[in-house]
């Protein structure tokens, strides 16, 4: 396992300086509300400590429906960045792998499609014992660093990295 023994939820404010006029959006899965709202805390608490104050939150089903939820979040409702935030457990069915896939690539479409950050958190796990390890148990929460790759990602957009990269986005 890549990450046993690491919590990689730590971030400096340094990371999270010049993000307090980005609107972001979060669309969080209402299927395994345990771990989603857990992970949705994470990210919230990391908006909050960056000064975010315009964040648009909205739930859908499952995380089958995140990709189009990110596109309106992105599309429609100005958001600068979306996380998306399931958890998909693997039961006995391939039904584990269509929507793991789907949510994956929907998501990815949606932040390409907008030219804006779309970040992946759905929790795609064996079973529950994992997703609790990541949201907020002994390999940190994924939530909190959902939110601090968004943070950073609409900064490299805004342009406040630009000179970094030597170009203006």
């Amino acid at each position: 396992m890549a990450t046993e023994g690491h919590d990689l939820s730590a971030y400096s404010a340094e990371q999270l300086s010049g993000c307090a006029g980005f609107r972001i959006g979060l669309a969080v899965s209402k299927w395994n509300t345990e771990i989603t709202h857990a992970l949705r805390d994470g990210a919230l608490e990391v908006l909050h400590a960056a000064g975010v104050a315009d964040i648009l939150t909205h739930e859908v089903p499952g995380s089958f429906e995140l990709p189009l939820a990110c596109q309106w979040l992105l599309k429609h409702g100005g958001c600068d960045a979306v996380i998306a935030i399931g958890n998909v457990i693997r039961g006995e069915t391939a039904h584990f792998d269509f929507v793991c896939q789907s949510a994956a690539t929907g998501i990815l479409r949606a932040g390409m499609d907008a030219d804006r950050p779309a970040v992946f958190c759905v929790l795609t796990d064996d079973n529950i014992e994992q997703s609790r390890a990541r949201s907020g148990g002994k390999h940190g929460n994924k939530g909190t660093e959902a939110a601090v790759a968004a943070l950073e990602m609409a900064k490299l957009r805004s342009g406040l990295n630009a000179q970094h990269w030597g170009v203006g986005l």
